[in-house]
């Protein structure tokens, strides 16, 4: 690619790039001032400029945020991981994690024609709840195929698992300690159980340090399931898509975050670019969702209905449940 050609591209997506990033700026501003969820002000602000996906300025840009710097965030996200998060948390602990999650998606896809809807809308909404929230369901999506749906499958996955995690990050510490859990089994629970990282952490530190430690660690695992979660996604539905336009047996961005996570697991990379690679994906994720939310039309989300919703609250209730359980067995 000349660099003429290099420049006339970053001349069409620059408008539309620029407007998403200023709306994970200003989603970010709430989420700091206000306590908002940074990812729901982001999705919400994005709808409310859904125009911009339109415009003819705009619509190169928005969609090129919504696509490749989506798989770029992900990407990243190989960095916060590593072999030794394993160790740390023993393999009793690991498997029951690699199980509430095989467990959460399975239900999803068993429950989907009970409420209505296909297998790919089971998967987004089963794999998000299982894995990382909004971060899952907009890495998920990148590898399902695309219709007139899709747009507002992803917008309505990632409002929803944003609302429900911020109630369980009230309700859950509140409810591991009516249950009796130790220190331990509260982290499990909690970084086994919320869907977002920022509530996991929010809910684990406001128990204890220890709590926090925990939870936190539990999580990370949990986002490392994300690679083998999204590889098997896109084998399931390769075959359904056309022959020349089928994607590739191992996207790009997966084997980024695999590579990514094993050059960490060597422990030779730097705490400060750990740290930025994090605050870079945290942001490249950020400005996808807004993008996505600028793709999206209102009017067409409220056809989502509520017996998503519904699907949705159940995945959620069966993941908890599932968890508090098995970390009560796993400590004997």
């Amino acid at each position: 690619m000349t660099t003429q050609t290099l420049r006339d591209r970053f001349q069409t997506i620059f408008p539309g790039l620029a407007v998403t990033a200023l709306v994970a700026v200003t989603a970010a501003f709430l989420s700091e001032h206000y306590g908002a969820p940074a990812m729901l002000m982001a999705i919400l602000l994005g709808i409310a400029l859904h125009f911009l996906s339109e415009e003819g300025r705009t619509a190169p840009g928005v969609d090129f945020a919504a696509k490749v710097v989506l798989r770029f965030g992900v990407a990243l996200l190989g960095l916060r991981i590593s072999a030794g998060l394993v160790a740390d948390l023993g393999f009793g602990f690991v498997g029951l994690i690699v199980l509430a999650t095989a467990a959460t998606i399975g239900v999803a896809l068993l429950a989907a024609p009970l409420f209505g809807r296909r297998q790919r809308f089971a998967l987004l909404t089963g794999g998000s709840v299982a894995i990382c929230g909004a971060s899952a369901a907009m890495a998920i999506a990148a590898v399902l195929p695309r219709d007139e749906r899709s747009e507002q499958d992803i917008v309505f996955t990632v409002v929803g698992v944003t609302v429900l995690s911020t109630f369980a990050m009230i309700l859950y510490p509140m409810l591991a300690a009516w249950l009796g859990f130790d220190a331990t089994v509260t982290g499990v629970f909690l970084g086994g159980t919320i869907h977002d990282v920022a509530q996991v952490v929010g809910a684990g530190y406001s128990v204890s340090d220890e709590v926090g430690d925990v939870a936190t660690l539990v999580k990370l695992i949990r986002v490392s399931l994300l690679a083998p979660v999204v590889l098997l996604a896109a084998l399931a539905f390769r075959r359904s898509a056309e022959t020349g336009s089928r994607p590739p047996l191992l996207p790009g961005f997966v084997l980024a975050f695999l590579v990514l996570a094993g050059v960490n697991s060597t422990g030779v990379v730097p705490d400060t670019v750990n740290a930025l690679a994090s605050d870079l994906s945290r942001w490249a994720l950020l400005t996808a969702i807004a993008a996505v939310g600028m793709k999206t039309s209102l009017p067409k989300l409220m056809q989502v209905g509520r017996a998503a919703m519904l699907m949705l609250c159940l995945e959620t209730v069966f993941l908890a449940g599932f968890v508090a359980l098995g970390a009560i067995f796993v400590l004997g």
